[in-house]
């Protein structure tokens, strides 16, 4: 709680799952970015801004525990000069494909925004959280999928305002999540060959989803696209084809270690039963939800 000295604002944004894309590199951070589909989550991560006179530099802590905290510490850099005290909780698992860090930049500067009474539109924030994330290598899309909840497909790169999207209509679908280890989104991104590969799988899986834009034929190019880019190993791929054996429908979240699935024909419980074989099954629902002040 704050003391009498300091002042606190909080914000939560969702976390947000990409089942493919395709990089869209620029020399303006503002432009560059992502085209793909995913799906926004109902947990996410809470944010909580503090400031003060007894505040003499800027920490930033997850889980309370001090970390580097690069995005969202360059988002603080890009709207003010004053030291603060940033503390994110998040619900989801950290740099395992939810868009952790696009949602901790979220909060920052909505929660900066307020406390500082710095009147930005919504648009101008999910820009500072955009350039933040690309220019620490954290991310390409999530900003601009989590700033409007869904299933968002991005069909032009760019930052919120910049870049075009459109969506899938769907119900709050539940989403099962088996995190099998962290997956740094930069080791992936920096890596030339890869995004190679990337691009044209994300280019052939983004024309074949507009032909049918539905939840399940996004779940199909999303399989197909982690198995064809080599991102899902064989773990990935084993729990993947259990999914489908049992009637569900599976694939890798991007960039990330974990696979999420979806039930279909009401086969929910089957799919929950054959991931607990494989670990720890984490419950999410598709949310049209997105970035709130708490």
């Amino acid at each position: 709680m704050a003391s009498k000295d300091t002042v606190s604002a909080r914000a939560f944004a969702p976390a947000h799952i990409t089942g493919f894309f395709e990089v869209h590199d620029h020399t303006d951070p503002v432009r560059k970015g992502s085209t793909g589909c995913g799906i926004v989550l109902n947990e996410g991560v809470e944010t909580t801004v503090t400031i003060g006179e007894a505040i003499e530099e800027t920490v930033i802590s997850l889980n309370c525990k001090h970390v580097a905290g690069s995005t969202s510490r360059t988002v603080v850099e890009m709207l003010t000069d004053r030291p603060v005290k940033v503390e994110s909780i998040a619900h989801i698992p950290i740099e395992c494909g939810l868009g952790a860090s696009g949602a901790g930049a979220l909060g920052t500067a909505y929660a900066l925004n307020r406390i500082l009474s710095l009147d930005l539109t919504a648009n101008k924030l999910n820009e500072v959280a955009h350039v933040a994330e690309v220019r620490n290598r954290s991310g390409l899309g999530d900003v601009v999928a989590q700033s409007l909840g869904g299933a968002v497909i991005r069909t032009s790169p760019g930052a919120p305002g910049i870049g075009s999207c459109d969506r899938i209509p769907t119900g709050k679908s539940d989403v099962f999540c088996i995190v099998l280890g962290r997956l740094p989104t930069s080791s992936v991104l920096g890596n030339e060959e890869a995004v190679k590969s990337i691009n044209t799988a994300g280019k052939t899986a983004m024309k074949r989803l507009m032909v049918r834009p539905s939840i399940e034929n996004f779940m199909t190019c999303a399989r197909d696209f982690s198995i064809g880019t080599k991102l899902a190993n064989e773990k990935i791929t084993e729990i993947i084809d259990a999914v489908e054996a049992a009637g569900g429908m599976a694939s890798q979240a991007m960039l990330g270690n974990t696979v999420f699935a979806i039930g279909t024909n009401g086969k929910d419980a089957e799919i929950e039963e054959i991931l607990s074989c494989f670990g720890q099954v984490l419950h999410y629902r598709i949310s049209p939800g997105s970035i709130r002040m708490i």
